[in-house]
């Protein structure tokens, strides 16, 4: 239960930092905490100006990773 605890702080955390620069995307922002969980792949699609590139910046930052484009 304490890991549980754990995580659900940690995600907590990070979603407050991403919802500061991300505003209206939370379906978004769950389900790529989803996909981390389960070390899965994620492909964003939509159109321009829905700010998929910063979204994804945002999480690298805060997770401490690398980020690149393709």
């Amino acid at each position: 239960m304490q890991i549980l605890d754990k995580l659900k702080d940690s995600q907590s955390k990070l979603n407050q930092e991403l919802s500061k620069v991300i505003i209206g995307q939370n379906e978004v922002i769950e389900h790529l905490f989803i996909a981390l969980l389960c070390r899965g792949h994620v492909l964003l699609e939509g159109v321009p100006g829905l700010a998929k590139t910063l979204l994804i910046q945002c999480l690298s930052n805060g997770l401490d990773l690398k980020f690149n484009r393709i």
